[in-house]
């Protein structure tokens, strides 16, 4: 996990914590620890970071795609009132995809377009 991406969600008097370490992502949902190294012995909580963390249980909102803000809710409701089948609807429809600046934005620093999927697929199956 890049550094880049912690220092730009932590909270911000913790940002001067974040050094040039390797860091790693709690993807355990009920786990209250988003970012952690152990070569450090250093964790950051749910609580210490500034968005929702979409893959914890209790993210509210919980944003799929962070640099429009478009959340999952949106996703399905897309899927299921506007008729999306694809990832280019889901673009055209919530403006998804828009504004990439996934490295700072998205809690895992990359791109949201598989989760974006993932929430389709989703959508699609409560569809049938």
């Amino acid at each position: 996990m890049k550094n880049n991406t912690i220092k730009h969600l932590i909270v911000n008097e913790l940002e001067d914590q974040v050094k040039d370490y390797n860091y790693f992502v709690c993807m355990n949902e009920e786990c209250n620890v988003v970012y952690y190294s152990p070569s450090i012995g250093i964790s950051y909580s749910k609580e210490q970071i500034k968005v929702p963390i979409w893959f914890k249980k209790d993210a509210n909102p919980k944003y799929i795609c962070y640099c429009n803000r478009v959340t999952e809710q949106q996703i399905t409701d897309a899927v299921l009132v506007s008729g999306a089948k694809d990832i280019n609807d889901i673009i055209r429809i919530t403006g998804a995809m828009k504004n990439g600046k996934c490295e700072i934005n998205n809690p895992l620093g990359k791109c949201c377009s598989p989760y974006i999927k993932e929430s389709i697929n989703k959508a699609l199956s409560i569809n049938r």
